[in-house]
């Protein structure tokens, strides 16, 4: 069955661009929001990723089909909003019962939570891919791809926007709900405009709710307390976070152990990775610090510190640094006396072992080694959270490897499965007034290519395998029964592979991103655009210019991943910023503008483009499980499981192409 269609009419060309942003809009503002509802989804990377590809895919196998999915996805979109506020997880530090819902009763057990956010995201996604589809179809292979590509770059662009002006759910809502039903016009149904307007009311209420803000990162709820012992508790993402204090009462805490290894003469300038809310910096000078670097990822909490009942960060001995701590490093000239990890990793509670985390490239060896380098002669470095027994000796264990002698271990109460554990170490010998040096167990410290410090071992735990096992035949099932016969994507394998090459060809460039440019928001938002320009790139060259045969550009496809695999990343790391930038962008995006010469060279001759390109989503689906293989090799290794991909992808697509050519299809 071909794809031959009416000639697209007046609008078509601007509806499937519209439809196009709307799906990748909406998906962005699931996997923002739901993660920020639901502390079990904070533990699984890709989640909600694997059920909008899964559910896209779905929508592009019926894009022919009589049942319509796109009807019903208000009613979709209003189930799942009202399931995830009524129904949220929220950690809980304190009891018996470690994860709490609405009013304080015991959350939904974590597989029944996740299975039906999951089927839910699913019928979301499988209705807004069914509207791409039905546009797509109407055009030739590579004219939609492009609309549908110029499409997601305007809603990457529009969420980025509205990431830096703090917009709330409110505002997310309004634009996907009044979006379907524009995409529903000129059939939109009364129940479809109601539905829609539930999903604003619901938005409008959640972030109407007191004391809370989004942030790029995190939904933050804001508790202030007066009285004689004033306070502000900060919790992110239903997880708690921080809590301000006054200096006297911080004075009685860990927060003043480093200063004890410290003369109050030598602090004449102070680095604090991690500030918060200014409990650190208060700190800082109260203990006499002359001048205080503070360093912190999240402007809302900068703000939220203005408030602190110390008023620290209004001090003219402070200069405030809102950026990533890694990139601070990486990019100041500056000497320190005295460096502080201030808790940067204060959500380990629900360690999230499977994904990067905005913390992840500070706390590994590399991290620990530039930071040593910024220490002025006679300098010390401190770290203090509340750990893990592992963990506490894998930091441990990394600042032995960096200084070459046990750090000074000081340790306090335990915070439920955790205890407090303040590490410090001088960079010109033995720590002053120390009372314990650390001996404990060695545990391997984490590195840059394997950034995962809360994994205790080199392995997939269990329970993501069982999770990804589910997943994956979930998935079978659903798209048999809601896709139909899996024999007529079996002449798009190769686009498969592609796809699965792809999604972890675009997991490593944003992971290499970040690790050379700091775990920003803005930096993942830039590399997701730099991606989809790539891939714009590639459909006009291809427009525009004859290609070579297909093995050639699979060779030069392999060319760009091995010279990424020889390029050693701390190379890059040692640049000036700007040529760090465009060596980077070269090694990350040759490979992306490549791939897609190979892609759109396959996809331009496909019979029914729905169905190929669902081939390839679903793929990509795959390979988004594939991605936890970096938990065991390091993500550096996904650079030979993509070359493997698309080395499968040439043979079966070579093997497809003298199928199709044979005398026997001829006739």
């Amino acid at each position: 069955m071909s794809d031959a269609q009416p000639a697209p009419e007046r609008g078509d060309q601007m509806r499937l661009a519209f439809a196009s942003f709307l799906m990748l809009f909406v998906e962005l503002a699931l996997i923002r929001w739901v993660t920020a509802n639901n502390v079990y989804v904070t533990q699984a990377t890709n989640f909600v990723l694997l059920a909008s590809f899964l559910g896209i895919g779905i929508g592009f196998l019926n894009a022919r089909a009589q049942r319509d999915y796109l009807r019903w996805t208000p009613i979709a979109l209003l189930v799942l909003v009202a399931f995830v506020l009524e129904f949220p997880v929220i950690l809980n530090l304190s009891g018996p019962v470690p994860y709490r819902g609405r009013g304080g009763i015991p959350a939904l057990p974590s597989p029944i939570s996740l299975a039906i956010v999951f089927l839910l995201t699913t019928a979301v996604m499988a209705g807004l891919g069914q509207g791409v589809a039905r546009m797509f179809i109407r055009f030739r292979p590579l004219q939609a791809y492009r609309l549908d590509i110029l499409g997601s770059i305007a809603g990457i662009a529009l969420f980025t926007g509205l990431s830096f002006l703090d917009q709330p759910p409110a505002t997310w809502g309004v634009l996907a709900a009044c979006g379907l039903v524009v995409l529903l016009l000129p059939r939109a149904r009364w129940w479809q405009v109601l539905a829609a307007g539930g999903i604003i009311a619901l938005l409008v209420l959640e972030s109407l709710a007191p004391g809370q803000m989004w942030s790029p990162y995190s939904k933050l709820s804001i508790a202030k307390h007066g009285g004689a012992n004033p306070s502000i508790r900060v919790t992110a993402n239903n997880i708690p976070y921080q809590t301000a204090l006054a200096v006297s009462a911080l004075r009685k805490l860990f927060y003043t152990f480093p200063y004890r290894h410290v003369s109050r003469a030598s602090l004449h300038d102070v680095l604090i990775i991690g500030a918060g809310t200014g409990n650190d910096v208060a700190v800082a000078l109260f203990e006499g610090a002359k001048h205080v670097d503070a360093v912190e990822i999240d402007p809302l909490l900068v703000r939220t510190g203005q408030s602190h009942p110390s008023h620290p960060y209004q001090n003219p001995r402070v200069t405030v640094h809102v950026d990533d701590g890694r990139a601070y490093l990486q990019d100041t000239t500056q000497k320190y006396n005295l460096i502080l990890l201030a808790l940067p990793d204060s959500m380990t509670a629900i360690a999230g072992q499977s994904g990067i985390r905005l913390e992840s490239y500070l706390l590994t060896l590399q991290a620990l080694q530039a930071a040593k380098a910024h220490l002025a002669p006679g300098g010390t470095f401190a770290m203090y959270n509340y750990y893990q027994p592992f963990l506490m000796d894998r930091y441990a264990t990394t600042l032995v490897d960096v200084y070459h002698r046990a750090p000074c271990a000081e340790v306090g109460r335990k915070l439920g499965g955790r205890r407090l554990g303040v590490l410090t170490v001088s960079l010109s010998g033995p720590v002053p007034n120390c009372a314990s040096l650390w001996h404990g167990t060695m545990v391997a410290p984490a590195t840059d290519n394997h950034p995962f410090p809360y994994l205790r071992d080199a392995t997939i735990p269990s329970r993501y395998l069982w999770m990804l096992g589910a997943i994956l035949l979930g998935s079978v099932l659903l798209i048999r029964v809601g896709g139909g016969s899996f024999i007529r994507m079996r002449t798009y394998l190769d686009l498969a592979f592609m796809g699965a090459a792809f999604l972890l060809l675009e997991t490593k460039n944003i992971v290499q991103f970040a690790l050379l440019f700091g775990t920003t928001w803005l930096v993942n938002s830039l590399v997701f655009a730099g991606v989809l320009v790539a891939v714009y790139l590639a459909i006009e060259t291809a427009n525009h210019v004859r290609l070579p045969r297909p093995v050639v550009v699979y060779c030069a496809l392999l060319a760009a991943l091995a010279v990424a695999w020889f390029v050693p990343q701390e190379t890059l790391l040692g640049l000036p910023v700007v040529p760090r930038f465009l060596a980077s962008s070269v090694l990350a995006f040759a490979p992306v503008f490549l791939a897609n010469l190979v892609f759109v060279q396959r996809f331009a001759s496909v019979a029914t483009s729905a169905t190929a390109f669902a081939a390839n989503l679903l793929g990509a689906m795959v390979g988004g499980t594939l991605e936890y293989i970096a938990l065991i090799t390091g993500y550096q290794f996904l650079l030979l499981a993509i070359g493997i991909l698309y080395g499968l992808a040439f043979v079966v697509g070579l093997r497809q192409r003298s199928t199709t050519s044979g005398p026997s299809l001829s006739a």
